[in-house]
């Protein structure tokens, strides 16, 4: 087990700590949920079944360096004796005089300890019963997700992911996005072109039929087609559907 691993370089991420976690393939999962969302530094708390654990790596798939340099202790005190803000995960009211948090708000209150310089955790129980009340005391509050109160429990992996995703998008909410699709509305002459390629091909099949009810259905369908803010790639699209149907229309000829 590695005693420096990737949380000296990553200081401004929570840690991710498992508190006598059962299963291996729980262990893995919740890795794998992790480096899904840009979280690197898990420390495990007394696992049932040892460490390292096979079937931990084997369900971790592409996050096997999570697991790497993931650290071992054997209490909690021991854990996050270097953290100064902590945050414990669970569904139940303890009797406790703790601040209790969805996951935006837990993970805006540990954005801003960490912009601060505060290295801080995230506690999650294991799989049987969660966090004991002990565990919750050494938090500074709780972090609760709005779960059906007459089945709250949530599998190990599946609540670090709900937080790590939530911890993902807070970092992304101040960076541009960047979209691989430009839904930017084509400029307005490439729809007129395209309706007059349309009215042309439906004045060929006969479309507009009574001729007095013409230019009410050519404003129809130049309402329905602006109300679409077609792109200038879907408008090329269109319009190459349009040209086949039209050669379809003539026999498959050009003529």
């Amino acid at each position: 087990m590695n005693d420096t691993t990737r949380e000296e370089t990553q200081p401004l991420q929570p840690l991710i700590v498992l508190v006598r976690p059962q299963m291996g393939e729980n262990i893995g999962a919740a890795a794998r949920a992790m480096l899904n969302f840009g979280l690197t530094g898990m420390r495990i708390v007394a696992p049932r079944d040892g460490w390292p654990n096979p079937k931990a790596v084997a369900m971790a798939a592409g996050a096997g360096r999570v697991l790497d340099d993931a650290r071992l202790f054997d209490t909690v005190e021991e854990a996050v004796a270097d953290c100064s803000y902590v945050v414990a995960t669970t569904a139940r009211q303890r009797g406790l005089f703790l601040p209790v948090h969805d996951a935006e708000g837990a993970v805006k209150e540990i954005r801003t300890r960490q912009a601060g310089g505060e290295r801080c955790a995230i506690l999650f129980g294991g799989e049987k019963s969660g966090l004991a009340t002990e565990d919750v005391a050494r938090a500074n509050a709780i972090l609760t997700l709005p779960v059906n109160p007459e089945f709250s429990s949530l599998n190990l992996a599946q609540a670090v992911l709900l937080t790590a995703y939530e911890w993902r998008r807070s970092v992304d909410a101040s960076l541009p996005f960047d979209s691989p699709y430009d839904d930017t509305p084509a400029p307005r002459q490439e729809l007129d072109g395209m309706l007059a390629h349309l009215n042309g091909v439906l004045e060929e099949a006969g479309y507009f039929y009574p001729e007095d009810k013409r230019i009410t259905m050519e404003r129809n369908l130049r309402t329905m087609f602006t109300h679409a803010r077609f792109t200038e790639a879907e408008i090329r699209l269109f319009r190459g559907m349009i040209r086949q149907l039209a050669y379809w229309g003539r026999g498959g000829s050009d003529s």
